[in-house]
């Protein structure tokens, strides 16, 4: 079974895109909502956090996502420890899924894929672009987070220039209907690939 990554910047609308290959029978991993039931669900993680953040990183058992963001956020060093917990938990929890699965291939959605070195461990990997006017309008709709706080986010990922060069497709997020039809295109594609 072929494992396709699929990435893209803050607001770039990857999850709208991941929907798309949903609706074409294609099981999806989101490996930041698998980072969130992790960090509830996980007594070792919690431990790991509590050790690395102290105690207020939880409310009884309740992740503290506020405080965990203000640190984290602000502290490359403790950003980085913090990945370096939850990532390997959301590695073993994707085989475990993936071995569930019956699709040709299966979709591994992350939003720090190349960041994370991810990508290595997928066949092929796609990159959803859309301009940063775009990105932005979008975020302040979803999040409504301020113009700074969200292009501060943006900065902490890498350009999509330099996705790019990791990338095997691209799919350009402007149009819903665009994106669409570049999904039914890569979908056939992958169908025979993995066929292969």
């Amino acid at each position: 079974m072929m494992v396709i990554g699929l990435t893209g910047g803050i607001g770039s609308g990857k999850t709208t895109v991941a929907g798309f290959f949903k609706e074409k029978g294609i099981a999806v991993y989101i490996a930041d909502d698998a980072g969130k039931r992790l960090l509830e669900t996980s007594e070792k993680i919690r431990e790991q956090v509590i050790a690395l953040l102290g105690q207020k990183a939880y409310n009884d058992h309740t992740p503290n996502r506020k405080y965990i963001a203000s640190i984290v956020f602000n502290d490359t060093e403790k950003l980085e420890a913090l990945n370096s917990i939850i990532h390997p938990a959301v590695a073993s929890d994707f085989e475990i899924w993936k071995t569930k699965q019956t699709s040709v291939y299966v979709i591994y959605e992350a939003a720090i894929l190349f960041e994370s070195g991810g990508y290595r461990k997928c066949d092929y990997n796609i990159l959803v672009t859309a301009n940063k006017e775009e990105r932005l309008k979008r975020l302040q709709q979803r999040d409504q987070s301020t113009i700074e706080e969200i292009e501060a986010r943006m900065a902490r990922q890498w350009s999509d220039e330099k996705k790019k060069k990791l990338a095997d497709f691209e799919i350009q997020n402007h149009d819903l209907a665009l994106a669409r039809s570049k999904v039914d295109e890569l979908h056939e594609i992958l169908l025979k690939r993995g066929k292969n």
